[in-house]
């Protein structure tokens, strides 16, 4: 009898268990269904890069989840892994070497999010025949992803050169042309070496790009990356210093030839199919040209009263510059938010920080906690719903709700974003809009419920 009540004891318990575990999931589930139908977690779709899910083979294990670090980019939903907040998706790809079944990888956004993105084709060639894009432009986010790219590139235009049976080395005509000195661009420089073809790399700013002029200590990748004759960087957070320094050692390459502060204003392919590089200060002739710009282009301004004034910035390099002051600093991504907690980070600095919208959306899952740390212990002032209307010499008018609140103030600083360089991709032929679809490839996107 004892051995029968422990048998219905045991199937009591269990069930118990069971019907716990399914309630909670279906409670998950639906958290997750009713902010994809607000629209937080789907607005617009993603962007750009994002794990596509092979939903035949998910098993609804949720380690893509858990391991991805921008937070609630994925969740599992009736049983199966999901896209919820794609456009916080930045390109990590630790969702899929997380998968244990493969069922992960990650692509690029469906025609109709990558409207103002550069057409591509999987080699990274643009409608102009031998120039490529690699990088932000394209749409892929991360150093990492960039590297790589740079790297690729360059093992795909020298396939093709061999291919042809074109010599290399040519006096007057250089095998490859790269338009920028960032992260993928250098890649694609050092790989361009390695491949023993002639390379000169033009940059319009300083060794780095973009990445020089990040925050001091701003964490620059949080996974190891490969760089072309150098091997890899195994530490899986760096800081820009680290990463500066070794440009610099690179730099010192005498077969590495970096043009820095030349602009280049124009490229024509002329009808022997070699690229003339018009810059601010020569001409130079290529084979091939990578552009590895970046989308930030020129920063965009508020366009209120006041915007000239010297006290108006729109990058930060060094926070500690700044100590004993009022400070607005405008914007709710990354960027503003990293920037406002650097500046308050300095001694008796009082740190107000402007957005437009009612919360933040569209950050990093590690700026978001500390920023919300930085609000409950008020090292910084957030005030939602909010646009500068007016900057004066020592205060700024902020439009809240339709009241205006004057708020005292020295620096300024403008984190809008940038104006993507398209204007100068249309100039040199390239075509910036939907990609084009193969039949294959719409099926799957239709599938997916990302086309109609």
């Amino acid at each position: 009898m004892t051995s029968i009540w422990s048998y219905v004891l045991f199937g009591v318990v269990l069930t118990w268990a069971l019907a716990r575990h399914i309630k909670h999931t279906r409670q998950k589930e639906a958290r997750a269904l009713a902010a994809a139908k607000k629209g937080k977690l789907f607005s617009g779709g993603p962007r750009a890069q994002h794990p596509h899910i092979d939903v035949l083979k998910c098993i609804g294990c949720g380690a893509c989840a858990t391991v991805c670090p921008e937070g609630d980019v994925l969740a599992v939903i009736a049983g199966k892994a999901a896209i919820i907040n794609g456009h916080k998706c930045i390109g990590h790809g630790l969702c899929a070497e997380a998968c244990p079944v493969g069922a992960i990888e990650i692509v690029m956004a469906s025609p109709g999010m990558a409207g103002d993105l550069p057409r591509l084709t999987p080699e990274y060639e643009t409608n102009v025949k031998n120039m490529f894009i690699i990088g932000e432009l394209g749409g892929l986010a991360l150093i990492k992803n960039a590297v790589n790219q740079g790297r690729d590139c360059i093992d795909i235009i020298s396939r093709r050169l061999a291919a042809a049976g074109h010599r290399r080395g040519i006096p007057g005509i250089y095998d490859v042309c790269v338009v920028g000195a960032g992260p993928g661009g250098l890649s694609a420089s050092l790989r361009a070496i390695e491949k023993k073809l002639t390379c000169l790399t033009l940059e319009q700013d300083e060794l780095g790009g973009t990445v020089a002029k990040y925050p001091r200590q701003k964490l620059v990748m949080t996974s190891p990356v490969e760089f072309p004759l150098y091997g890899k960087f195994k530490k899986l957070e760096l800081p820009k210093e680290d990463l500066l320094q070794f440009w610099k050692k690179v730099a010192q390459r005498a077969d590495l030839k970096v043009n820095t502060c030349e602009r280049v204003d124009n490229i024509a392919r002329g009808e022997d199919g070699v690229f003339t590089v018009e810059t601010t200060k020569d001409k130079y002739r290529s084979r091939h040209v990578i552009l590895a710009l970046g989308r930030r282009g020129t920063p965009r301004k508020l366009g209120v009263k006041g915007e000239e004034l010297p006290k108006v910035m729109y990058s930060l390099i060094e926070t500690d510059a700044y100590t004993n002051t009022n400070i607005l600093v405008v914007g709710g991504g990354d960027s503003a938010i990293e920037a406002a907690m650097g500046l308050a980070h300095q001694k008796g600095n009082k740190v107000t920080l402007s957005y437009r919208r009612e919360a933040f959306s569209r950050i990093k899952e590690r700026n978001a906690q500390r920023i919300e740390e930085c609000i409950r212990k008020m090292t910084i002032s957030v005030v939602f719903d909010s646009n500068p209307v007016e900057i004066r010499p020592a205060s700024v008018l902020l439009d809240v709700k339709g009241a205006v609140r004057e708020v005292p103030n020295n620096y300024v600083w403008v984190f809008a974003g940038g104006i993507p360089p398209n204007d100068f991709l249309k100039k040199v032929g390239i075509v910036v809009g939907q990609r084009d679809l193969t039949q294959e490839a719409r099926a799957e996107a239709q599938l997916a419920g990302l086309v109609v």
